[in-house]
C-alpha cells in the first residue's frame, strides 16, 4: 500500500534558506571541481518511457558514476571535512581541495581521526574522503549491513566493523567514541548541539543539484527525493525551491514504510519530529533511518510537498524498470535505495489500481519529473535476487 500526507503550508520559514543558495551551490561545485576525479554525472532522459507512461519528460541523474564509489554520498563528506581543514589552516574561501594535502598543511593539520556511522555510503564516502585528505578513518555499520558494502569501506583505508546495534543507536556510538577519544563526527544527520558539520555534509550535495538543474532544458514540475535521515533531500529540497522561485517543483519526499520517520512525522501535523516506531527494516537500507535530522525536518516541513510511504516491491519495480529500458532509452543499473522514488513514479503513472496516488501526486500530461537514483547496485548479490529472482514481487 502507498500512502500519501500532502503538507499544507502556513508559512512556515526555515532558517537554513541561504545555505541553499545558488551563489552557495557554485562555491561549493568549484570544490568539487578541483578535486582531480570530479566530473558530472549524467542526467538521463527516458523519453521513450515518458511516451509510454503518458508525461511530458521523466529525467533521472545517475549517480553511480560520483567519484567512482557507486553512490553520491562523497559529495557531502569531501566538502565538509575539506572546508573543516581549510578552516583550521586559515585558508579563504576560495581554497583548492589540492591545498590540503601540500606537506606543509599535512604538518600543520597533524595526525587526525574521522569517525562516522552509516549504513554503507555515507561510510565509504568519508573513508574515500579521508584517505584523499591523509586521515585516518573509523566506521560503524548497523547490524545486518551488507559484507560487500562493509568490505568496500575497508578496501578505501577505513577501520570498518559491523555493531550488533540498530542504525540509530550506532550513531550515538559514533558520537561518544568521537567525544571520548577526540575524533571528528562526521555525521550526516543533525540533533540538538551538533549542526555545523552535518549542515556542511548537506552543502556539499548541492554540487547534484546543480548538476541537474543547468542540464534540464526547463524546469520539472515535481521532483521526487527520497529520505533516510533526510540531509539530501532537504538539501536539494531548499535548493530547488530558490532556484526555481516562482516556477518551482512539488517536492515528494519517498521513504520505505519500515522506516518512515518523516511519513510519520508529516501525519502528525504537530511541527514535532516522531521518530519511527518499530524494527528498521526494508531492502532499502540507505533509507533505513528511524529519527529525522533536525536541520532536514526544519527544512522540509518548509520546503516539502508530499510525503510517501511505501513498500519495497515499488523500488523493486524500480530497479527491474531501470535495468531493462524501452527502446531508445539508457539502462541505468540503480540499487534499492537509488530506484526508490523512480519505482514510486513508475508504478504510479502504470499501475490503473494506483489512479488515486497518482491523482494526489499532481502527476499528469504536462508533467516533468526528476528523479535521483542515488546509487548504483551496491550489494550485488541482493541486486540479483530483486532483479534476477523476482525478489519484492508482490
Amino acid at each position: 500500500m502507498i500512502r500519501v500526507v500532502h503538507l499544507s503550508k502556513h508559512n512556515e520559514q526555515t532558517r537554513y534558506g541561504q545555505a541553499f543558495s545558488l551563489q552557495k551551490a557554485k562555491a561549493v561545485r568549484s570544490l568539487h571541481q578541483s578535486i582531480e576525479c570530479y566530473a558530472a554525472t549524467p542526467l538521463v532522459a527516458l523519453n521513450s518511457l515518458a511516451q509510454r507512461l503518458g508525461v511530458a519528460g521523466l529525467f533521472v541523474k545517475d549517480e553511480s558514476f560520483r567519484f567512482g564509489l557507486n553512490a553520491f554520498k562523497a559529495l557531502g563528506s569531501s566538502y565538509c571535512l575539506a572546508s573543516l581543514l581549510a578552516g583550521r589552516l586559515g585558508l579563504g574561501e576560495k581554497f583548492r581541495f589540492g591545498d590540503l594535502v601540500t606537506p606543509e598543511a599535512r604538518k600543520a593539520l597533524g595526525e587526525m581521526t574521522v569517525i562516522t556511522a552509516t549504513d554503507g555510503n555515507h561510510g565509504r564516502g568519508v573513508a574515500w574522503t579521508a584517505k584523499q585528505l591523509g586521515c585516518r578513518s573509523v566506521v560503524l555499520m548497523p547490524k545486518g549491513s551488507a559484507a560487500e558494502r562493509l568490505e568496500n569501506i575497508r578496501l578505501l583505508g577505513a577501520d570498518a566493523k559491523i555493531t550488533d546495534l540498530v542504525y540509530d543507536d550506532t550513531v550515538q556510538l559514533a558520537a561518544r567514541l568521537a567525544r571520548e577519544n577526540g575524533w571528528i563526527l562526521l555525521q550526516d544527520t543533525a540533533w540538538d548541539g551538533y549542526e555545523d558539520i552535518p549542515l556542511r555534509i548537506m552543502q556539499g550535495y548541492l554540487t547534484m543539484a546543480l548538476e541537474a538543474a543547468e542540464a534540464l532544458n526547463e524546469p520539472p514540475t515535481h521532483v521526487f527525493l527520497q529520505a533516510g535521515v533526510g540531509s539530501m533531500a532537504a538539501a536539494l529540497a531548499a535548493f530547488f525551491k530558490q532556484y526555481y522561485a516562482n516556477k518551482a517543483p512539488r517536492i515528494v519526499i519517498v521513504e520505505p514504510d519500515g522506516a518512515n520517520c518523516f511519513y510519520e512525522t508529516a501525519l502528525a501535523g504537530d511541527g514535532a519530529i516522531h521518530p519511527y516506531q518499530g524494527e528498521l527494516k526494508s531492502i532499502m537500507a540507505g533509507l533505513c533511518c528511524g529519527v529525522p535530522s533536525s536541520i532536514a525536518w526544519d527544512i522540509l516541513r518548509a520546503c516539502g510537498d508530499d510525503f510517501v510511504s511505501m513498500p519495497d516491491s515499488v523500488a523493486a519495480d524500480g530497479m527491474r524498470i531501470l535495468g531493462a529500458p524501452l527502446p531508445g532509452d539508457t539502462r541505468i543499473l540503480s540499487g534499492e535505495s537509488g530506484a526508490s522514488c523512480f519505482g514510486l513514479v513508475a508504478d504510479v503513472l502504470r499501475k490503473p489500481e494506483l489512479v488515486e496516488v497518482k491523482n494526489r501526486l499532481g502527476l499528469g500530461a504536462s508533467s516533468r519529473i526528476l528523479c535521483i537514483s542515488t546509487e548504483g547496485p551496491t550489494d550485488r548479490e541482493n541486486y540479483r535476487r530483486v532483479v534476477w529472482d523476482g525478489a519484492y514481487a508482490g
